[in-house]
């Protein structure tokens, strides 16, 4: 009997802001590597989470979601989730059902309309909707565009997210096995530990900080006892934010720490001692040099 042949490619994980994106890329994966927050643009970079099993390989690519930019950081993350499009095997368009179809779903359906990769709909938070409120849905998003195939899931309690990956293996073609089996993303571990911390801030600040700030680890070394030394900075556009983010007698600061070096722990496998830097950099967003060191890079 001939052995199934191993299939492997490229599949972008495409969506307006607050889908989620990352929700699904963490359930795929089974760990945490693509950080979570209810305020839009919380992914800035193409995050690539490798999922293996015994005869498929897919890897994931979880753009930011698109929007239309009003910033130097804005254009670069726009180019970074429409370059994407034309390079994958396949594209999951994900939509949120218990929102209803919106206008920045319709304008992704219009990008959509230029690119010749198979297309699935994974209409998303099923959970949160009656079963019957689901077929109208369908309809018409099957108007709008025609759809390789469209899976409804809930991508934070993991239903029907198998059944999404046996359709996506479909549309792979056969080819090697790009990462070793074990591996869940291509990402230095500097770079995701950078992200722990940045979501812990999202999930502790307000309104005006979020789009505000930026992580970089400035320095990661293994101590002769084991313990995993992280330094690391976060910039702020304006001095006021640099208040905030510290608190009252380094409250806040203290606790992001705490709350960040528990996943890091988790992500690395060892005891970790985090400190935490916040530094000033005046329009950080708009300054090509500032973005570039932070790794937003035009590739």
């Amino acid at each position: 009997m001939n052995k199934e042949k191993f299939k492997s490619g490229f599949v972008s994980i495409i969506g307006r802001p607050n889908v989620g994106k990352s929700t699904l890329m963490n359930q795929v994966i089974g760990q945490k590597i693509a950080i979570m927050s209810d305020k839009p643009q919380t992914t800035r970079n193409k995050i690539h989470g490798v999922y293996t099993t015994d005869n498929s390989q897919i890897v994931f690519l979880d753009t930011p979601g698109i929007h239309k930019p009003s910033s130097k950081l804005g254009d670069y993350m726009m180019k970074v989730a429409h370059s994407t499009l034309g390079e994958v095997d396949a594209i999951l368009f994900l939509a949120d059902v218990s929102e209803g179809i919106g206008g920045g779903d319709r304008y992704i359906i219009e990008q959509l309309k230029n690119v010749k990769t198979p297309v699935i709909l994974v209409l998303n938070k099923i959970d949160q909707v009656h079963p019957e409120e689901l077929l109208p849905i369908i309809t018409t998003y099957k108007d709008l565009y025609e759809f390789a195939e469209i899976v409804p899931v809930s991508a934070l309690l993991g239903n029907n997210v198998n059944t999404m990956l046996e359709q996506v293996v479909k549309y792979l073609p056969e080819g090697p096995q790009y990462y070793p089996a074990d591996q869940i993303t291509d990402h230095p571990e500097q770079f995701v530990c950078a992200e722990l911390v940045r979501e812990k801030i999202l999930h502790m600040t307000r309104e005006e900080i979020p789009h505000s700030i930026a992580v970089a680890i400035e320095d990661m070394k293994v101590e002769k006892n084991g313990v995993v030394h992280i330094s690391a900075v976060i910039y702020v556009e304006r001095d006021s934010q640099k208040g905030i983010i510290i608190g009252k007698q380094g409250s806040l600061l203290k606790e992001i720490g705490k709350q960040a070096r528990h996943d890091i722990e988790a992500l690395l496998g060892s005891k970790t001692f985090l400190e935490l830097w916040v530094k000033v950099k005046k329009d950080w967003r708009n300054q090509e040099r500032v973005l570039r060191d932070l790794g937003f890079r035009n590739e």
